[in-house]
């Protein structure tokens, strides 16, 4: 079992940054791809980016590419999601998670973190 812990969110104008991080505990971090997802109030959950076990691969939703950039430390035990260019769209509780293949969907992920706020301010 794997345990994840998000941190690095809070309040941010538009055009800000942020940084959030996804520190793992238990079984071999580098063994499990890794994803973050997010949801916005009223919204259902949906994909932001995925980074596969080495970090060679990473994929993104349309509307963070560009501005978000998914990476980890697997001496750290620890993914990364940094945004830039936030907008209030991007307000949202974000979730890290891990699993064994790189999706989009969140069923594909076995692990998840209990999530971090951020929240954008036009």
């Amino acid at each position: 079992q794997v345990q994840l812990a998000e941190s690095g969110g809070g309040l941010v104008q538009a055009g800000g940054s942020l940084r959030l991080s996804c520190a793992a505990s238990g079984r071999t971090f580098r063994n499990y791809v890794m994803g973050w997802f997010r949801q916005a109030p009223g919204k259902g959950r949906e994909f932001v980016a995925t980074i596969s076990r080495s970090g060679a691969y990473t994929d993104y939703r349309d509307s963070v590419k560009g501005r978000f950039t998914i990476s980890r430390d697997n001496v750290k035990n620890t993914m990364y999601l940094q945004m830039n260019s936030l907008e209030p769209e991007d307000t949202a509780v974000y979730n890290c998670a891990a699993g064994p293949s790189t999706s989009r969907l969140a069923q594909a992920y076995d692990y998840w973190g209990q999530g971090t706020q951020v929240t954008v301010s036009s």
